[in-house]
Order: structure tokens, then sequence, then C-alpha cells
């Protein structure tokens, strides 16, 4: 049987914040009997390691501790886990070439490192970098984050419609057996909340669409807390005529103040129907 999912990524320096995004990666490996990679990303590059080798061992030692740890979680819980290590001197740009070698289709990720002074409006630096850049779409995970079980939320943007994002939202929905709520913040035109009913009518997905008026990001996210949405579908831009991706603001803030894990699609990214 094919998922929506079927080459699962899991990032994580296997902290506190992390535990979010380790929970999921591995509840989704273990519901779709799939196994899941993982990678550990580690600064390092040659001078670091010439200046201070006892302090790169050390780390290297703190890497494999975390390791054994996260093996025996997946062990506990049936995950057939494929770990990696990788150095380098930039962690998104690790992780990101994982993705790609590995050709994943789902990269699974915690929202954001220490807590700092924007820390309710902003999800990690590192962690927006990688949103930005993968090659494949990405499930944010708060730190107390759980596979979702209620509703999925679509998230309708006006002004650039992505089918791609409709067919991934119904495919995790019908994948779930859950409801499906599309909502549309602003002018949106109406044929394309019905264009996202027809198709879930033809996924046999239960939905519902509704449009409302106010700022785009905290509508979506009161909608979705009223709603019992415990999974928040969002489209990620680009690229562009200057070949760059980027986030929108829309979806920087539903990623940094959501309560439940937030899928980001990328554009053109292949979706498996179930």
């Amino acid at each position: 049987m094919s998922h929506v999912f079927e080459r699962l990524l899991l990032a994580t320096e296997h902290t506190p914040q992390d535990a979010g995004a380790e929970v999921l990666a591995m509840a989704m490996a273990r519901r779709c009997a799939l196994p899941l990679d993982l990678v550990l990303p580690l600064v390092s590059n040659a001078e670091y390691e010439a200046v201070a080798p006892e302090l790169a061992e050390r780390h290297e030692a703190v890497a494999r501790a975390h390791l054994d740890e996260l093996r025996a979680l997946a062990e506990s819980q049936g995950v057939t886990l494929r770990p990696q290590v990788r150095h380098g001197s930039e962690l998104d740009a690790e992780i990101i070439a994982q993705a790609g070698e590995n050709r994943s289709d789902l990269l699974v990720i915690r929202r954001r490192g220490r807590r700092g002074l924007l820390a309710r409006l902003m999800f990690g630096e590192m962690v927006g970098r990688v949103v930005a850049r993968a090659p494949c779409s990405v499930l944010v995970a708060p730190r107390d984050a759980r596979l979702w079980s209620r509703r999925v939320l679509l998230a309708v943007d006006p002004e650039h419609a992505d089918p791609g994002l409709t067919q991934a939202a119904l495919a995790v929905a019908a994948e779930c057996s859950l409801p499906l709520l599309a909502v549309a913040v602003g002018a949106a035109p109406q044929g394309a909340l019905d264009a996202v009913l027809a198709l879930a009518r033809a996924r046999g997905v239960a939905a519902e669409a509704q449009s409302a008026t106010g700022r785009p990001a905290e509508t979506i996210l009161a909608l979705a807390q009223a709603q019992g949405a415990d999974l928040i579908v969002v489209g990620r831009r680009g690229p562009g005529p200057s070949h760059r991706v980027w986030i929108g603001g829309t979806t920087q803030k539903i990623i940094g103040l959501a309560e439940c894990p937030v899928l980001v699609h990328v554009p053109n990214a292949p979706v498996t129907t179930p």
C-alpha cells in the first residue's frame, strides 16, 4: 500500500526542542511501517577541529550518545532507524543536502531552538532556511507536537493558487480518514473554495470551506483552534524570476504561532495518492 509520504527524514539535534519532531516522525514511520532516515547535523570545519580538537571530540561523543538514545527509542517503537551524522559549518545546508541525497519526500524538523526575544512570533533562523530551501515538503513540529487525529486545515492562498497544495492536504486527510476544512482569508474567489470541495468529493473526503476576513495568519490560527484542527497545511512561495524560493509572511506567522504541526507543501513536489 502506498502512502502520501514514503521517504521520511527526521532532522534533529536531540534537544528538548526536538522532542515534538521526533515523536511525529517516529509515529508516522510506525503507522505506515516505513523506515525512518535521520540526520543529526554537527557544526564542524577543518579550522575548528585543528584549533579545538578536544572540544570537537566532546561534541562527537555527545552526538554518539544522542544516536544511541534515538536508536533505543526507535527500537522500542518498532521503527527501523537509518541515522546519519553530518559535519559542516551550516546546519541547514547539511540537512538540505541529506534530504536531496535521500530523495526524501518529507522532512520533519523542530520549530525553533532556544527561545529568544521574538520566539512567539518567529521560528528558528536555521529552521527558516531549511523550510525555504528544502527540496521536499517540510513538517514543522512544536515541542509538544503529536500526530494529528481530529481535522486537517488547508490554508488557501487567494493570490497564489497551487493545485498541488490542495492535493497534498486532501491526500493527508484521506489517508488518515479525517475531515478537511479549507479556509481562505481575504478576497478569494468562491470558485477556488468550490474547486477544493469538488476535489474532496472525488476523493471521498468530508470537507467544508470557509471564507473569512481579517489578518490571514491570526484568522487561520483562530479557526484551527475553534474547529479542532490539529494539522495545518500551507504553501511555500517560489521559485520566482530570480530562481529563489521564499516563505510568505502569512506562512511564517502560522508556523511560528501554531499550537499544532504545520505541513509546508513545496510547489511541484510529488504527492502520492494512497
